[in-house]
């Protein structure tokens, strides 16, 4: 039995990306599917790190354990450390305790005064020491899928993608720069040698798409989607508010990339561009929108073990639904409606 292709794309989410966690290790499961290449933002990239290094060094059990690993230490919080009704509660419940918690408040409000670099000597990134017990020889090796990280030039505003050898603990830390609370990490240009600072690829490209394109890598790409395009409640607190902003800007830049998509195919299937000029996509998505609307920023960044669970198992669930429903349209067609999400 020939293997499925299929080209990754993991969006960025903070702890949310745990969603991405569960689809991961469902799909790894799948023993005729192979991921051919991956791209990551953020909470994306540290997973498309733990998932390279991992098929790299032993295949997708090798993976799976990585992916684990990671999760485990993102969190390292005890489940004890938290009140015991968490274990109880709905998931929205455990989020507006969160929300309305003094110390999110007080750590949220700081965050607001506060520019990170006004600690001066006393910063530090808390992912650095995570991400530096990454295997880079694995994570950069040309074996493998191709891996891609994206991040965005402060200076520029223009997204800048990673991929090789260019990866490093600095690369996947300026995926997930947030400006408010980290400063903006600094990477040399091997074009022209200038120092530039990155924040977030996420303004960008939540992940970016366009080197999944690459004509070597198969014609399928799979977002795992974990910032909900749609909320029907129209948010009132300042931290709806501003968690939907972030939502918003962060789906743009991906959005923009599938309309694009759409329009190409739309353009083939009229004739008016010859097949085979670009490349036709299919395009796939696993999300949760219905769970995701539960949640707020308060869980994307306080990692509570019971909520990272509950995550993982809606991940592998959403994976298994789509692997039951559409499985047999990887390699023919897309799955996913693009003209619906653009009406």
């Amino acid at each position: 039995m020939s293997a499925r292709r299929i080209n990754l794309a993991l969006q960025g989410g903070g702890a949310h990306g745990a969603f991405t966690w569960g689809v991961l290790d469902r799909l790894l499961a799948e023993p005729d599917l192979e991921i051919a290449g991956i791209s990551g933002t953020s909470a994306g990239a540290l997973n498309g790190a733990a998932l390279k290094a991992g098929l790299v060094n032993g295949g997708p059990e090798a993976a799976r354990e990585n992916l684990a690993w990671l999760w485990r230490r993102i969190g390292a919080l005890d489940d004890e450390s938290m009140p015991a009704w968490f274990g109880l509660a709905e998931t929205e419940a455990i989020s507006s305790a969160l929300d309305y918690s003094p110390f999110f408040a007080a750590a949220d409000a700081w965050s607001r005064m506060v520019s990170p670099y006004g600690w001066g000597a006393l910063y530090s990134n808390p992912l650095r020491g995570l991400v530096d017990e990454f295997d880079f020889e694995s994570v950069c090796a040309e074996d493998g899928p191709a891996f891609f990280v994206g991040a965005t030039n402060v200076r520029t505003g223009k997204a800048r993608v990673f991929s090789g050898g260019e990866i490093s603990t600095d690369a996947i830390l300026a995926s997930a720069c947030l400006p408010t609370l980290y400063r903006a990490v600094e990477i040399a240009d091997p074009e022209t040698g200038r120092m530039e600072a990155f924040w977030d690829g996420g303004y960008t490209g939540n992940p970016p798409l366009f080197p999944l394109y690459a004509p070597e890598l198969p014609h399928d790409i799979l977002v795992i989607n974990i910032n909900p395009l749609h909320r029907e409640q129209v948010p009132q607190t300042p931290q709806d508010i501003r968690n939907r902003i972030n939502e918003i800007s962060f789906n743009s830049s991906l959005l923009r990339e599938l309309r694009a998509i759409d329009f190409v195919s739309r353009l083939i299937d009229e004739g008016t561009l010859e097949e085979g000029r670009m490349k036709r996509l299919n395009m796939h998505m696993i999300s949760d929108d219905a769970l995701m609307n539960e949640l707020s920023v308060a869980t994307k960044m306080i990692p509570v073990p019971t909520v990272l669970t509950r995550l993982r198992q809606a991940g592998e669930a959403a994976a298994e639904v789509f692997l039951s429903a559409h499985k047999d349209d990887i390699g023919k067609r897309s799955s996913a409606d693009l003209r619906a999400m653009f009406a």
